[in-house]
Formats: C-alpha cells, structure tokens, sequence
C-alpha cells in the first residue's frame, strides 16, 4: 500500500491529472454529482463538544470538505467546510482496498467525503474513525502553501479563491460582512422599512455627482448607463406612496479612481422615511450601527490600525464651515464666493477654478485641513447648499443645507438630507448644476425630467441617509484597505 502525502515534488499538475485517470480506469468517478452530508463539521463540534477526552460517541456522521493535511501517511487527515475543521481517522492496519486506492490517489486540495463515528482523541481533538469515504472532486492543482499561507497581495485579490483556501482571516471578514448585511436589513424591517429595487440600467444618470460606465443594449439600439446611485428612482417610489419607509441595499457604478477606499463598483444602503428630516437620519443611523456592532461583534468598541474607538451613540456633531474656519486661521462665513476661492487657492497652493462657490472652496478646505483628524465618529453637519443639491436649504442660512455626512477614522462612511421636495426649486438647482457640468465637457448629463415631474405630483417631506457598506465593513473588521473587503475587487489586467 502506498500513499502520497503533500511532498512538493510529487504534487505537479500533470501527477494529479494521472491519479484521476487512475481512478477513471478503476471505476470511480472523481467528480460525481452528489453527495449525501449528514452533518457539517461545525454540527460535529458542536453536537460533540461534550464528549470527554479518549471517549467514542458510538454515532454514525456523514462529513465533506476540503482536504488541507495529510499526516503520518494519511492516518490522520484535516477535513475543512464552509463551516469548521474536523479530523479524519483511518486505520491503515485495517484499510480496506478500495480505501488504500483512495488514499493512493489523495493529494492536498482534494473534496472527500467520509463516513464513520465520532470520538474524542486522548489529546482532545475530536476525530471521526473513517469507515467509508468518496473521492468528491480531485483538485487538479496544489492549493497554496500551508504554512506560509498566500502573502502576495496581487495574487490575493486576483485569485481570491486561493486567498480563501489559505488564509482564514480573509474568510472571516467576509463572513462578517454576511453578517452586517444581514443585520442592517433586520434592523431597517425592525424599524418599518420595507426593500425596493430600483434599475441598475438607466436611460439617464442622477443622483449624485460622478462619471457614469456606459453600456448597448442591442435588441432596443439604445445607450444605457449603470446607475451612480439609486436616489431618484427612490424618491419616485415615495412620491407614488409605495411606503412611507424604504430601504434599499444596491450595486452602484461610478467611473472614477481606485484606491484603498474607493472601487468603481461598491455597495450601499439607501433609505428614505416620509415625514422625517436629516436629524431623524442621524438617530437610525446611530441605531443601525450600534445594533450591527453588538450582532457581529459582541460590542460597540473596535480597534482599526492600532486605534481605539467606541462607536456607541451619540456621536459627535460637527460644523463644516466652522471646523474649517478654526482650522483656516479665517472667519468663512463673513467671505464671498471671491473671497472664499482666492482664500482657499493661496492656502491649498494651487488655483482653484474659476466660478467654483463659496460653498466648494469650503468643501476643499475641509477635506484638506479637517477631515483627516475626524478620527472617532463625528456628524459633520452645515454643510454648503451649493455641494447639496439634492438637500433642503437651511431656514436660517440659505448658503447651508440640511446635511450631514459621518465619518470615522478620517473616513467618509455615511451621508443624509432632509431631502428636496419643492419641484420648482430642485429644477432651478438641478438645471443650474447641469449648465455646469455641461462647461466641464460633461456630455453625457442631461436633465431627469421624469424625476422633476413625479416631483410635482407632490412628494412628502423625507428624511434620506446613505451608508457606503464596503467602508462599514471596514470598519467594523478593521480593514485597511476596500479590496479586503470586497470579494472580486476591480484591477488592472495583467500583462499576459
């Protein structure tokens, strides 16, 4: 009797493909179509985690999963699922034949199914005593290096099948971000949201400021854009009182730079609730993140690059022009849009465009000179109406917006209006804001004249929030970098 265990040498693709064959030519499928699984090995550990060390429970399981050891020349093997590891046991002074022409032709990475009974080792591990097991699907190559693990970050992010083989930290963030998901749509159903969908394909792009992807659909001739954001579209479902409280958790598309914060594809969560205003979005906001702290994480404090944070409500609140005039040296409320620009062009060292508002010279004052030191969670509310132009305008100051944005670690993770509803002032804003983006070359903007006029059939005072998912996820699991938490990041192609 033979067996090969994980000796680099003998673990080429061309050695694996033989033992298929071999198998083939024995009369066994190495891929066949089903398998009946009793139980997962979490199940095991948990229906077991009672039985004392070197005792036998005498019950009969059906296990599968990856093969990720192979010791003492397959006597022992380590089976891993979706769910756990477990211990396989084969008597190799008992084996029978069709086993040791198994275990012949196991390599690390191969599917296996074993039948047998569970016991606990005199060591404490807990082991099924394999009577039977079935070759599920021979891998054709070698999964990556046990030990060392998969360390190169291209090939992590490229090949993120083989990060998740090998590296367990990886599988647990993306579990955890399941599970956030999982727990924001709970806690908006909990709070009488109920989910919509809105169009990934739009004849016309809107809802935020940002370059759109461009597609064909081929059967209509028609150019169609993947959507920026989902706002319009939900706010028509308020105007046709679809609920008064809607939520959706959506794909958005924006043709723009990468880097360790920002993925032309991302996640968010968009909500809308009738009768509310931006204040009302910053308390179920609060409410959202508190509750998916406590369901992932047990609790409210993480720890993200070696800093500390306690993300329990409240949170502080913060004014943008006043933060950024504390930093500035300068009084930005007692400028103009003059004044303000040729401020902010001799402090950032560069010309800012001519025409930009009061409003956008704050706006680049504040994330050159404030928003990194945002470090524990932070409202930042008066923020310019100029850079709101889906907002209500503040009563008392109609250069500021009912606006807030939250962030956290120098990180924008959540933005909020109390939301535009007067048709003939959001024409007069969104018509402003198209004659500028049609000075910058910006082609592809047009007017959303379906939106203006669903507008004037009347849409109820709103409050409406965005949460950017990746980031929360982030920042929940403590990670650095968007591409840890996203399954399939964008990348550069590869030569060759």
């Amino acid at each position: 009797m033979t067996h090969l265990a994980a000796d680099p040498q003998h673990d080429s693709t061309s050695a694996r493909r033989a033992k298929a064959d071999q198998l083939r030519q024995q009369g066994i499928d190495p891929y066949p179509a089903r398998w009946r699984r009793t139980h997962r090995n979490a199940d095991v550990q948990l229906e077991f985690s009672e039985l004392a060390a070197g005792a036998s429970s005498g019950t009969g399981v059906r296990v599968a999963g990856r093969v990720l050891a192979i010791r003492n020349s397959g006597m022992f093997i380590d089976l891993q699922d979706g769910s756990s590891k477990i211990q396989l046991y084969f008597n190799l002074k008992e084996l029978s034949e069709p086993l040791q022409r198994l275990l012949a032709a196991l390599d690390l990475g191969d599917f296996l199914g074993a039948v047998g009974t569970v016991r606990r080792t005199k060591r404490g591990e807990l082991t099924v005593d394999v009577t039977d097991a079935t070759m599920l699907a021979k891998a054709l190559r070698a999964p990556p290096e046990k030990y060392h693990g998969l360390a190169d970050v291209e090939t992590r992010y490229r090949k993120r099948y083989l990060d998740l083989i090998a590296n367990e930290g990886t599988r647990d963030s993306l579990m955890a971000r399941a599970r956030i998901i999982g727990s924001i749509r709970r806690y908006f159903e909990e709070n009488g949201y109920i989910e919509v969908e809105t169009p990934m394909l739009q004849t016309i792009y809107g809802g935020a400021a940002a370059r759109p992807f461009v597609t064909h659909h081929n059967a209509l001739d028609l150019d169609l854009y993947l959507r920026i954001a989902p706002e319009l579209y939900l706010k028509r479902l308020l105007v046709g009182g679809l609920s008064d409280r809607i939520f959706e958790v959506n794909r958005n598309f924006r043709n723009e730079g990468i880097s360790t914060r920002h993925n032309p594809e991302f996640t968010m969560l968009e909500a809308y609730e009738a009768y509310a205003d931006y204040t009302r979005m910053m308390e179920l906001f609060e409410g959202m993140v508190e509750q998916c702290c406590r369901d992932v994480l047990g609790a409210t404090a993480i720890t993200l690059d070696g800093t500390g944070i306690d993300l329990k409500p409240p949170f502080r609140r913060l004014s943008m022009v006043d933060a950024t005039s504390v930093a500035l040296g300068e009084d930005l409320r007692a400028m103009n849009d003059e004044q303000a620009r040729h401020v902010a062009s001799r402090r950032l060292n560069r010309e800012l465009e001519p025409g930009l508002t009061w409003g956008d010279a704050v706006e680049h004052l504040f994330t050159e000179l404030v928003e990194a030191s945002l470090v524990n969670p932070t409202h930042v509310v008066d923020f310019p109406a100029a850079i709101s132009p889906l907002a209500k305008r503040s009563p008392s100051d109609e250069r500021i917006a009912e606006r807030f944005e939250t962030f956290c670690l120098g990180m924008e993770i959540a933005n909020a209006f109390s939301e535009m509803n007067d048709p003939v002032a959001q024409r007069t804003i969104l018509e402003d804001q198209l004659k500028l983006a049609r000075q910058r070359g910006e082609t592809d903007s047009a007017l959303d004249a379906d939106f203006l006029e669903a507008l004037e059939h009347g849409m109820p005072p709103a409050g409406g929030l965005g949460v950017g998912i990746d980031r929360f996820v982030m920042l929940l699991t403590g990670a650095t970098s968007i591409r840890e938490v996203i399954a399939f990041p964008t990348l550069r192609p590869r030569a060759n």
